[in-house]
């Protein structure tokens, strides 16, 4: 009998050691190195003040900003501005993220409504967001409306462009086994173009957070009489930039949080990826 006939490549794999497997950082671990360059700035700044190598009179010591918050969470007014603000961006981020995947969608599977709606959209992106307050004061008042209403904006415009890119970017080979298969226009949508738009749409949501939360400092500049932007606002009044300093150090704490919260809450949809980043 003639002996069974192996490839080169199967010798090869059959050869090929396995595979140590990664080690992975936990999330303690994760977090430690996280916070290792902004404690060690701070150290190094409060030292400096404390040595007389450095003025802390326009940029306070990390203990005179602590000691800020300390009295502002003591007070209670630090939790009511955080809530304030967070509202905010939360309401406005539902709006924008509804209305830009919506119109992304629309864009990026229509030709035609693409060619109708999306160079209006680019040249209104192109506006600041400061540009929108005295508008948007006159059509809806002073009051939350206002403020949401900007934060939104400043939301759609990245998702927007997120969901259209990721659907005008969808490989063709990919659509054409869909074919193949014989899937109706619906299980196309749900087995084909979802799972490959999904990934970028995750990514433009966090982009639009993000922007949410520079919109809304702009948007409690419009007559607001808390939040995260009226204590920057106030700060700068009564000449205290250790207030100032306070409000931006929560304001990237607040972000940080929502952003992994919003990463924590959407990982499950795309857990099927088989990347570099999930091996590490």
């Amino acid at each position: 009998m003639n002996a069974p006939s192996t490839s080169p490549l199967t010798d090869v794999v059959d050869a090929a050691p396995p595979q140590a497997p990664r080690s992975r950082v936990h999330a303690p671990g994760r977090w430690l190195i996280g916070l290792a360059l902004p404690l060690a700035l701070a150290l190094g700044w409060e030292l400096a003040v404390r040595f007389g190598l450095a003025q802390g009179r326009l940029m306070p010591p990390p203990s005179r900003i602590f000691a800020a918050l300390t009295a502002l969470a003591r007070s209670g007014e630090l939790t009511t501005h955080i809530i304030a603000t967070l509202m905010r961006v939360l309401a406005g981020f539902a709006l924008g993220a509804v209305a830009g995947t919506l119109m992304g969608a629309l864009a990026g599977a229509s030709e035609l409504s693409r060619r109708i709606f999306d160079p209006t959209l680019q040249a209104l992106r192109a506006v600041p967001s400061i540009a929108w307050v005295p508008l948007f004061l006159l059509w809806l008042g002073i009051f939350e409306a206002s403020k949401v209403a900007l934060i939104a904006v400043g939301v759609f415009f990245p998702v927007y462009l997120g969901v259209a890119g990721a659907i005008e970017g969808i490989d063709r080979k990919l659509l054409e086994v869909g074919r193949v298969f014989r899937l109706s226009q619906a299980g196309m949508v749900r087995r084909v173009m979802l799972p490959a738009v999904l990934p970028e749409w995750l990514i433009a949501l966090r982009s639009g957070l993000g922007l949410g939360f520079m919109f809304v400092v702009a948007a409690e500049f419009m007559g607001a009489s808390e939040g995260l932007g009226y204590l920057l606002v106030d700060g700068q009044q009564i000449g205290k930039p250790d207030q100032i300093l306070a409000a931006i150090i929560t304001f990237a704490v607040l972000g940080k949080i929502c952003d992994a919260v919003l990463v924590a809450a959407t990982r499950p949809l795309v857990r099927w990826q088989d990347t570099a980043r999930s091996s590490l």
